[in-house]
C-alpha cells in the first residue's frame, strides 16, 4: 500500500467501508469523477481485478481493520 498516494489510500479505505463513488466524493469533497479515478488508479498499482479485490488488499494490508461485531447485525 506504500505505493498509494494518500488520496488513494483514503478512497481505498472509504471503498472497503462500502461507499460508493458517490458517496466518497461527497465525504472527501471532491467530484465523483476524481473518487473514480482515485479507485482505478489504486486499482491498477495494486493490481487489483475489481473493486472487491481492492477491499481484500486494504483488509489484509491492514489499511481498515474489521470492525468489532456490533449485537444489532444480524
Amino acid at each position: 500500500m506504500e505505493c498509494l498516494t494518500r488520496r488513494e489510500r483514503e478512497v481505498t479505505a472509504l471503498a472497503a467501508r462500502g461507499l460508493t463513488n458517490e458517496e466518497i466524493a461527497e465525504h472527501m469533497v471532491i467530484s465523483p469523477f476524481t473518487a473514480k479515478t482515485h479507485i482505478s488508479r489504486a486499482m491498477t498499482k495494486l493490481g487489483a481485478r475489481d473493486r472487491a479485490q481492492l477491499v481484500v488488499f486494504a483488509y489484509e494490508s491492514g489499511l481498515v481493520a474489521p470492525r468489532s461485531p456490533d449485537s444489532s447485525a444480524c
